[in-house]
């Protein structure tokens, strides 16, 4: 592993989370670039309610599991989360208990990789994600704001 600029030869795995407030209502996504630039999975998801954190750390998770399925061997991740980052990249401890196991998720996720890289890159770079969160979580509160207005 390291932090550096990726390789030609791999896939590239955006991921983010979303919450409105914090804690809040919550959802992830995630999308996943073969080496030719093809978009090859994309996905969002809401998660019920929880922090941004929680939420970053499950896009990651997400996104780490579905390349797995696909075969990946070789992945270049990127996110605008810096604590995320900064923790997979070995530079903040997980202090928070509740992300103790997300962190050791993805650290076991990783780990069954031939070689991965991770990078903190600007929201404007992590669009794809970012809309995938968002998309999911705008569904997940349209059905709840619907099945309260029936009530």
């Amino acid at each position: 592993m390291n932090a550096g600029s990726g390789n030609a030869s791999s896939y590239r795995l955006q991921a983010d989370g979303a919450a409105r407030g914090n804690p809040g209502p919550a959802a992830f996504g995630y999308v996943i670039v073969a080496p030719s630039g093809e978009e090859v999975a994309l996905e969002g998801k809401a998660i019920g309610t929880t922090t941004n954190n929680v939420a970053e750390y499950s896009g990651l998770i997400g996104g780490l599991e579905k390349a797995l399925a696909l075969g990946v061997t070789r992945l270049d991740i990127r996110m605008d989360s810096e604590l995320v980052v900064r923790q997979m990249a070995g530079r903040y401890r997980v202090k928070h208990p509740g992300l103790v196991p997300l962190f050791r998720r993805a650290r076991g996720l990783v780990e069954k990789l031939e070689s991965w890289t991770i990078a903190h890159v600007p929201r404007e770079q992590n669009a794809r994600a970012d809309f995938a969160a968002n998309l999911a979580l705008d569904q997940a509160l349209a059905v709840r704001k619907d099945m309260e207005s029936a009530r």
